[in-house]
């Protein structure tokens, strides 16, 4: 069983910045494929981010250029970095990890294994 625990959401305004972590449990992170999605109340989950156990990356064209996601293997944890944030932007940031190896990054939720308890980003106008 892999727990996953968010960090770093939080209130700010529009233009601003924020950086989510995510720290898996487990002694094999660094073949994780990993990755963000959002979820806004009524609305379904989307994708965000991903990125590979090789560290390549896939971002959704709402984020592109804005938003970077980055994993530290020595520290065990995966980040998310967000820039020029906008309104829009808000919504509960959920970390997801594939603990089936694969060389590839994953858009789909139905990739991942296991999730975290999903963090607040609220961007104000």
């Amino acid at each position: 069983q892999v727990q996953l625990v968010e960090s770093g959401g939080g209130l700010v305004q529009a233009g601003g910045s924020l950086r989510l972590s995510c720290a898996p449990s487990g002694p094999t992170f660094s073949t994780y494929a990993m990755g963000w999605f959002r979820q806004v109340p009524g609305k379904e989950r989307e994708f965000v981010a991903a990125i590979s156990w090789s560290g390549n990356t896939l971002y959704a064209d709402s984020v592109k250029g804005r938003f970077t996601i980055s994993r530290d293997n020595a520290k065990n944890t995966e980040y998310l970095q967000m820039n020029s944030l906008k309104p829009e932007d808000t919504a509960a940031y959920y970390c997801a990890a594939r603990t089936r190896f694969s060389t590839r990054y994953y858009s789909s939720q139905d990739e991942y294994d296991y999730w975290g308890q999903g963090t607040q980003v609220t961007v104000s106008s």
